[in-house]
């Protein structure tokens, strides 16, 4: 579904409608917003969380039709007809995943801050095969920043997801 821009005060806006957590938004938008500013400013999805807005701390990471994306990288319009999933869309049927009771029993969550971009990043690991060895799961996880400090235990609980022992 393409809306074309329209110019609405000095900036683009466009019309756009995206699957956020399995229900419908439909929003104009500045052309130039991010997602993960539209997550936050227009769905009330505060647990997007905006840390560098470069792209480099993945506090913002989000899944596009199943692919793990930056948040402050990713236009809220290139999102038009697609699927968002945040981290409270991973929770299946309310109740927290495997992989997240493991951030839970493990201490993982730290502060929290990193939280639901390191789990989007875990989720998609996990999907991906069998789980990898700890020198995989830090690669997987090497682009996102925990400012606790709080890698071991974060690793320890992505480990004993993937092993089928949260």
């Amino acid at each position: 579904m393409e809306h074309p821009p329209t110019n609405v005060g000095s900036g683009v806006e466009v019309d756009i409608t995206v699957k956020v957590n399995g229900e419908w938004v439909r929003q104009r938008v500045e052309a130039r917003l991010s997602l993960a500013d539209f997550l936050r400013q227009c769905c009330g999805a505060t647990d997007v969380h905006v840390g560098c807005e470069q792209g480099k701390c993945g506090a913002c990471t989000v899944l596009l039709d199943g692919l793990a994306v930056r948040g402050c990288l990713t236009l809220a319009a290139q999102a038009d007809g697609a699927a968002v999933e945040t981290v409270v869309g991973l929770t299946q049927a309310g109740r927290l995943t495997a992989l997240q009771d493991a951030f839970l029993a493990r201490n993982a969550l730290q502060c929290g801050f990193c939280t639901p971009g390191m789990l989007v990043a875990a989720m998609t690991l996990l999907e991906t095969g069998p789980c990898p060895d700890r020198a995989g799961i830090r690669e997987a996880i090497s682009g996102h920043y925990c400012r606790c400090t709080g890698y071991e235990a974060i690793v320890d609980a992505i480990a004993a997801a993937g092993e089928g022992n949260p």
